[in-house]
């Protein structure tokens, strides 16, 4: 298992180097300055002293060591549009909030999304299947920034039963993570229906009943751990979508949280935003991944087994 860990750890580590490197380069391609304020760019000699603070006017060779060198210590570098306030700054900010919005989003999504997929599996072929999987199929088509604003027009403006925008109390965290969930819920109940419509054919399902057990404790105890293998393995992809896109809701929202700052960064074309933000993200994805590769093998230990005898 160390050995293990150790390989996936230096992949980790070559997979993130892969994304800085092409993320640089991309981001120093699109036209543009980031001393150009609405169409109008700061005289030459303050321009030039920017760039020479930034060390922008440093071979693009040069300027991606250096960077480099800056990650080696944590160091992500001040913000331009939010100058003296560092990247690190931003995120020790805006992270926190966008952490509690994520993880309220998927924990809404697996606990709904496993519940609606189980009772769709049950009740197979039924009225309660069909409407089950309408819905998700609705969640999986409508994206999260139309639900959004439909969201605010009714259950905040016009039926006022939560506040509209703004961040604070649980109250806040209930429109927005909803609509960052509605697409993972329908991913995730359609996989648990799926799956556990198989595992409920299988030959041990059929022992279990024979043995007396109840439908409850079949359902809990044998046949929902092997039918969630697939969604934990999904689980990565689900956070990465839930991350990224709650910074278009977080704008929607006016949640002061990393998506601010990201939109912002791009707007501004905020290099060191635009690439700590990134960084950080990626760093976090790959790491979340990593774990849920680690859980994987206890749920199943099938694949502990396998890991430890390769």
């Amino acid at each position: 298992m160390a050995q293990y860990i150790l390989k996936r750890f230096l992949s980790m580590l070559v997979t993130l180097w892969l994304i800085v490197t092409v993320t640089f380069f991309l981001m120093h391609s699109i036209p543009g300055s980031p001393f150009d304020r609405d169409g109008k760019e700061a005289s030459a000699a303050v321009v030039q002293n920017m760039m020479s603070f930034y060390h922008l006017d440093k071979p693009l060779g040069v300027q991606y060591l250096l960077y480099l060198k800056s990650l080696l210590t944590f160091d992500l570098g001040p913000s331009i549009s939010h100058y003296p306030t560092s990247v690190n700054t931003m995120i020790d900010r805006g992270f926190p909030v966008s952490f509690q919005l994520g993880a309220a989003a998927i924990l809404l999504a697996i606990a709904a999304g496993t519940a609606l997929g189980t009772v769709a599996a049950l009740k197979q072929n039924g009225i309660i299947d069909y409407i089950a999987m309408v819905l998700a199929v609705i969640g999986i088509a409508v994206p999260s920034f139309v639900i959004a604003p439909l969201l605010i027009k009714y259950v905040a403006v016009k039926w006022g039963l939560l506040p509209v925008a703004s961040w604070g109390t649980w109250k806040h965290v209930v429109l927005p993570a909803f609509a960052l969930s509605v697409g993972p819920i329908a991913t995730i109940a359609r996989l648990t229906r799926a799956n556990l419509i198989e595992v409920l054919t299988q030959d041990y399902m059929e022992t279990a009943r024979s043995k007396g057990l109840s439908p409850a404790r079949m359902i809990v105890k044998h046949a929902l751990r092997n039918a969630v293998l697939p969604v934990v393995t999904l689980l990565g992809a689900l956070l990465a979508n839930v991350l990224t896109g709650s910074f278009v809701i977080e704008k929607i929202f006016a949640i002061p949280g990393m998506g601010k700052y990201f939109v912002d960064g791009i707007n501004n074309r905020d290099y060191a935003v635009i690439m700590g933000t990134t960084v950080f993200y990626s760093a976090l994805l790959i790491f979340m991944m990593f774990i849920v590769d680690i859980v994987y093998g206890f749920i199943d230990p099938r694949i502990k087994l396998h890991r430890k005898g390769a």
